[in-house]
């Protein structure tokens, strides 16, 4: 028998959201995979725009996929049984196993039935997928320690406790407070959710290290929780971020010397990680932007996907956006649209069944002679596709409700199964409903020719191989400033 299979699940909790847990649980996925093991991620539930298509055509949050990556297996709904698609501010589609199980607001979704049912699918994923891999890499949601919603929790220590994880708590010292956020949640933990907790994991310090010793002793003597490590911020490592909570960060300014990308920002934006790559490369200085001054001094601008592709094409029309789109078009400037944002760009979108709310319809920006019908089945599925007159084959993947069609087709791509998609006005114009499609060198590199800017710096990103790289940063950097003994130690059965 191959004792290195024998591994608990190991769980990462936070003492509020945003503290790390995502990108460490990637860290450990790459970690116990280049130790030998077969890990596999789980997040029981997950609250995000940005999803991913799976291998059999269903559809999960993103991280999850990311997680996976790392891990170096294939994304599974049982990796994320619940993933919540938030559409305005008080509703979210719910999709359970990968599917659309309708929509809910917050209050239906969090008060009804103390979710006893959806706990149920979520230890039954659980533990399909601990019969198949090991360990499990666990991420839970927000905070442990909501005393409001602890009846009702089905993300953090009520699975925990099924799965007999070995739980470790990420605080966020960037934030400040790092001593009171540890304390007052381990202190409202139940004795049997605490004696689940083996180590403190303190996130994000800046400065020296060796500065800390003595806080690291004293939150050991206060909480009676060891202190696995402390990780140093870094900003030379780029994992994936979970959610718009970064794009913060990201809005940046028009630039000297690179190509110049814009990318529309949406209230609904979903799968924003389309751009990941131009954020990556060299040649390009990318920001999100709703300012129209901004959108017609880019060299390229990108209408991303949305949850509420009706809603954000009134807002864009309301706050000046779409005219600096279609005059940017006009201009000559290269102008392009994913998912939603290809929708956008058609001369009409119709909802006669209310998926986005009242039904109804409305004329679209009218640079692409395209029209869109919004269905009520969702398309999910990953793709292989060839790419205009290229030979080779690319990768993406669709998320979307909705058809779209023309009287004249000109598609972008050709899918593995023979079917066209998008539209290719030219070479500076085209849309495409390929979450990904950027991901592949030919395409990224023929969008940025598009524009005509002359730059010294080389062509052919390889984006997959810079993912790759990341991971494997991302695990020595865990390795180098945590107790992976202990670790290892506490999850070995």
């Amino acid at each position: 028998m191959d004792t290195r299979k024998q591994l608990r699940p190991v769980m990462f909790v936070g003492t509020a959201s945003d503290v790390g847990k995502s990108v460490i649980a990637a860290g450990f996925c790459r970690i116990f995979k280049q130790d030998g093991y077969h890990p596999a991620p789980f997040k029981a539930q997950n609250m995000s725009l940005n999803s991913y298509a799976t291998p059999d055509g269903l559809e999960i949050g993103r991280a999850q996929a990311v997680q996976a990556e790392a891990a170096g297996v294939p994304c599974h709904t049982d990796m994320n049984p619940v993933l919540l698609k938030p559409t305005n501010d008080q509703t979210s589609q719910l999709v359970l196993h990968g599917r659309p199980a309708g929509n809910q607001t917050a209050w239906e979704y969090f008060m009804q039935d103390d979710k006893r049912q959806l706990f149920e699918e979520i230890k039954a994923s659980f533990d399909r997928l601990s019969a198949r891999y090991h360990p499990v890499v666990m991420e839970g949601a927000g905070s442990i320690s909501e005393l409001n919603l602890r009846q009702r929790d089905i993300t953090n220590m009520r699975i925990a406790l099924h799965a007999g994880a070995a739980v470790y708590l990420i605080a966020d010292i960037d934030r400040g407070g790092v001593f009171g956020s540890v304390y007052g949640t381990l202190a409202l933990l139940p004795p049997e959710e605490k004696a689940l907790v083996k180590g403190i994991i303190v996130n994000k310090f800046r400065g020296d290290i060796r500065l800390f010793e003595d806080g690291r002793r004293q939150l050991e003597a206060i909480t009676g929780v060891p202190v696995t490590g402390v990780l140093p911020y870094y900003h030379d490592i780029h994992i994936e971020e979970e959610d718009s909570v970064a794009l913060s960060l990201k809005q940046k300014r028009l630039t000297e010397g690179r190509i110049n990308v814009a990318v529309v920002l949406l209230r609904h934006m979903s799968n924003f990680t389309d751009f990941n790559v131009l954020e990556k490369d060299e040649r390009v200085n990318l920001f999100y932007t709703d300012n129209p001054a901004e959108i017609m001094e880019a060299d390229i601008v990108i209408i991303p996907g949305s949850k509420n592709t009706l809603a954000d094409l009134v807002a864009i029309k309301n706050n000046g956006t779409a005219r600096a789109i279609t005059e940017a078009h006009k201009r000559g400037k290269v102008v392009i649209g994913i998912c939603g944002g290809y929708q956008m760009m058609g001369s009409s979108i119709a909802d006669p069944y209310g998926v986005e709310g009242e039904p109804g319809s409305m004329p679209g920006l009218g640079i692409l002679p395209v029209s869109t019908v919004l269905t009520r089945e969702k398309v999910t599925r990953q793709r292989r596709f060839t790419y205009r007159q290229h030979t080779g084959t690319g990768e993406g993947y669709e998320i979307h409700m909705g058809v779209t069609e023309c009287e004249t087709p000109s598609p972008l791509t050709i899918l593995d199964d023979g079917t066209p998609d998008g539209y290719l006005l030219h070479d500076k114009c085209w849309g495409t409903y390929l979450h990904g499609i950027l991901d592949n060198t030919t395409v990224l590199d023929d969008l940025l020719s598009a524009c005509g800017k002359q730059l010294s710096a080389a062509a052919g990103f390889d984006y997959k191989a810079f993912r790759s790289a990341q991971y494997d940063k991302l695990a020595a950097h865990i390795r180098q400033h945590l107790d992976m003994d202990a670790v290892y130690n506490a999850i070995r059965l």
